[in-house]
């Protein structure tokens, strides 16, 4: 993986958000981690505005005070189309229609498996940077 990449995991569970960030830094990654949707987007925000953009997004669907659909709102929003991958334990049909809606990359059941997330990363990475 691009050590050029830098990925936003965005996840109120610390065991779960600390496993996502070791996996993701063993490949060679830069991570960046929040506990809070609010704090993510108003990172993803300041990022934005210096041009440095994050290359992917890996945000837990429920979340307190913002979830992870509000926070793909928010930066659909700001006209960014920022690749993101959700992470949840539900696995409701409706859930998969509202990722499809907002134009989610992939939807990961917990827990979440090591050479499953690294693949599904790197392909959504590549996919993005194929779109231009």
């Amino acid at each position: 993986m691009s050590e050029k990449s830098k990925i936003l995991v965005v996840e109120d569970n610390d065991f779960v958000r600390m496993q996502i960030v070791r996996y993701l830094t063993e490949t060679g990654c830069e991570v960046i981690e929040a506990s809070q949707g609010d704090h993510a987007l108003e990172y993803v925000k300041q990022e934005y505005v210096k041009r440095e953009p994050v290359t992917l997004a890996i945000v837990d669907v429920r979340m307190e005070p913002v979830d992870g659909f509000e926070f793909i709102r928010s930066i659909r929003g700001l006209d960014m189309d920022t690749p993101v991958i959700l992470v949840t334990g539900d696995n409701n049909p409706d859930l998969l229609e509202r990722a499809g809606t907002w134009g989610v990359s992939a939807v990961m059941i917990k827990p979440v498996q090591k050479d499953r997330l690294v693949k599904t990363v790197l392909r959504t990475i590549e996919a993005y940077k194929r779109r231009g």
